[in-house]
Order: C-alpha cells, then sequence, then structure tokens
C-alpha cells in the first residue's frame, strides 16, 4: 500500500493543494488533518459579511466531506494532530499513529489580539476563519457599535463592510494614517476621508488599553485616555503564523515555518506553504502567491522538480466605495509621479535610475492596474 502524503490544515491554501495535485494524479493518496470540520469557503468572503448580511453557512462552498468525496482524499476531521515525528515520518492524533511519505503543514495563521488589561479582554473579537465568524454572528448581528483595532488591510475591510452594513464603528490603528505598511500616506487620504463620510471615527496614533464590561455595555479606554462605549470589539491588529507544531517537530521557524523556493522546511520531505509559511525570509499572506505555490508543491509531491518565482503581485483592497489596487514597493527615497482626477488616482513610484518599482490606483482608475502591472513586471526582469 502506497504510503500517502498528509496535510495538515484545511484552509485555501490546503485545499488549493489538493485540487491542483488532482488534477495532475487522480489517484494518489492523501489525508488532511483539520481541527474543524473541513468545510470549503471562501475566507475572503468573510470581509463582506455585514453588508451582504450573510450568515457563516452562507459562505460554506462545500461541506468537507463533500469536498474528501469529489477529491478522493481522506479527511480525518475535528481532529488535533497531538506531535509530528520526522524521524519516523509520522503524525500522531488521538494517540494513533499515521505514517507519510511527503508532510505538508498548511496550518494558516490566527489573528493577533494586542496586550491589553480590563475583565472583558477575553470578549474581543477575532473574524480570521468561518468558526470564529460562525461564534460571533449573533453578537454582531445585533451590535449597533463596533470598535476594530488595527487599522491594515484586514481591519480597514470589515470597518467599511460594517458601516456599509448600518454600524457605528470606530478603527484604532497606532500609525498615522490606515494602511501603512501598504501605500503612502497621500494615497490614504482620500481612503480615510471616505470612511468617515460613511460615519466611521478614527483614533489614528492610538491603542487599546483596557476594554472593561459595564452591564450590557463594552468600555474601550486608549492610550490617549479616550473610552469609546462599544456593543463589541473586533481584533484585526494582524496575523501570527501558526508555528507550534512545526517549531515543537524541530523544523525551523521565524516569523513562519521557513522554506525555500521549492517550498521545502528544514526537514526533508516536509513542506508548508499558506499563511504559516515564510518564504525565504518572507511572509505572504495573499492569493496569488499561495495558488503559484501550491502550483509549485504539488510537483514537488509527484516527484518533479519546480521552484517558486513569484512575479510583482497584485493587492486589491475590497473597499467597494473607494477601491485600491497596489502592486510592487516603494521606499523613503522613492519618487511619486500622481494623476488625480474626480473619481480616483494613478500613483507611481520611481527609484532614484526612474524605473518603476511600484504603483497605487484608487476608485475608478483600478483600470489602470493591469497594464501598470504589466510595465512593473517588465522592469522587474
Amino acid at each position: 500500500m502506497t504510503v500517502p502524503i498528509v496535510i495538515i490544515g484545511s484552509g485555501f491554501a490546503a485545499y488549493q493543494l489538493v485540487k491542483t495535485v488532482r488534477r495532475m494524479d487522480p489517484t494518489l493518496p492523501i489525508q488532511i488533518f483539520t481541527a474543524d470540520d473541513g468545510a470549503e469557503y471562501n475566507k475572503p468572503d468573510l470581509s463582506h459579511v455585514f453588508s451582504k448580511q450573510q450568515t457563516a453557512t452562507d459562505l460554506v462552498i462545500k461541506s468537507g466531506e463533500s469536498f474528501a468525496d469529489e477529491h478522493k482524499i481522506t479527511l480525518h476531521a475535528n481532529t488535533l494532530i497531538e506531535r509530528v515525528e520526522p524521524q519516523t515520518k509520522q503524525v500522531v492524533a488521538n494517540g494513533r499513529y499515521y505514517p507519510y511519505s511527503k508532510l505538508v503543514f498548511a496550518t494558516g495563521a490566527k489573528a493577533f489580539v494586542p496586550p491589553m488589561h480590563g475583565n472583558a479582554v477575553a470578549e474581543v473579537l477575532t473574524l480570521n476563519s468561518l468558526i470564529e465568524y460562525q461564534s460571533a454572528e449573533n453578537q454582531l448581528s445585533l451590535a449597533k457599535r463596533v470598535l476594530v483595532i488595527g487599522g491594515g488591510l484586514i481591519g480597514v475591510e470589515i470597518a467599511m463592510d460594517l458601516a456599509n452594513g448600518g454600524k457605528g464603528v470606530t478603527v484604532v490603528e497606532p500609525n498615522t494614517h490606515l494602511l501603512a505598511n501598504l501605500i503612502p500616506e497621500f494615497v490614504a487620504v482620500p481612503l480615510e476621508n471616505q470612511l468617515q463620510q460613511q460615519g466611521v471615527h478614527l483614533a489614528l496614533c492610538n491603542s487599546v488599553q483596557a476594554v472593561n464590561r459595564i452591564n450590557q455595555t463594552l468600555a474601550v479606554t486608549l492610550n490617549d485616555g479616550r473610552e469609546y462605549l462599544v456593543d463589541a470589539v473586533i481584533s484585526a491588529a494582524g496575523l501570527r503564523a501558526n508555528t507550534k507544531p512545526a517549531a515543537e517537530a524541530g523544523i525551523d521557524v521565524g516569523k513562519g515555518i521557513a522554506v525555500d523556493q521549492r517550498l521545502q522546511t528544514s526537514v526533508k520531505d516536509v513542506f508548508a506553504l499558506g499563511d504559516c509559511a515564510e518564504i525565504q525570509g518572507r511572509m505572504m499572506p495573499y492569493l496569488q502567491p499561495i495558488v503559484l505555490s501550491a502550483n509549485v508543491l504539488a510537483k514537488q509531491l509527484l516527484g518533479q522538480e519546480a521552484q517558486l518565482v513569484l512575479p510583482p503581485m497584485m493587492i486589491k483592497v475590497k473597499t467597494p466605495t473607494y477601491p485600491i489596487q497596489l502592486s510592487g514597493g516603494f521606499e523613503p527615497t522613492s519618487s511619486w509621479h500622481v494623476h488625480i482626477t474626480p473619481s480616483g488616482m494613478v500613483a507611481k513610484a520611481e527609484n532614484l535610475s526612474k524605473q518603476l518599482t511600484g504603483f497605487v490606483v484608487t476608485g475608478d482608475q483600478v483600470t489602470q492596474a493591469f497594464p501598470l502591472l504589466r510595465e512593473l513586471s517588465q522592469s522587474a526582469t
């Protein structure tokens, strides 16, 4: 009997890998171990649930059982991996040993909750998975006032969606502007104006110090002493890769599980992809690098040689009333060429050699994104 490939996790990365392998080999034995029920769903849809008034059930594309049947895999749902033993090429779950020929960590990441104090810290919600949304949806559906911790990509998308869903929203962000790690301030300001026009209150250069329950209300105290009374608090302050099972198995980890261009970890026949993987020192929790990684890893699992080459990638900020798309990067020494219209903006970053290094397009100007991406790709070669 052929020893199976074992995948730990059942998120987008794991299932993208399964689909890619199955296109190449319909019979290779695959076992998936997941702590949840293994349902397939589109995780990016979590940032639109409030305006669309969707329940967790609405987001399910396919049950875990249906996915397993369709792709001819063995699904171990609601099963925690107790440990990984690379020396004997086995994983242990519920006291039972399962051998593997190759092992893939697709363990994802957890939402980060910044340190704070108060008697209601445990009530701070995170929305990084279908299960988390399912456990929070009743409270959030009833909430009229919501405070979001974090003004990065996820925090901004959730805040706009909450506002579009008719809720009063406050965003607390330690930086001087939103999306500080992605876009320059002159691009962030129109986004901030749009959110404020929708009734979103921005508490920039701030952080949450305490969350306390007072009867039916949560009192949130910021570092500048201001207090907000809300019905729910959501932390969207970033992600932390789930590296613990890999680290306990003696596999090299940094911010994520360290892998090379073949998605190989520091241990032979053990791989990682998705939000848990640190690819040559970089964390890339976006769909495009995950799809490309799955293509490379599928070939590796089938004994073919392949290496991950990442082209300039498009990042779309899912803020419908002020859409933003960007790619590449910029430095403090970058020079910007900006074209502003009443309906949007095109901003191109150039290095000291006048070479295009990145761009941001907003509003109706997002139609310029793909021509600029082609130009950026040509500049990178």
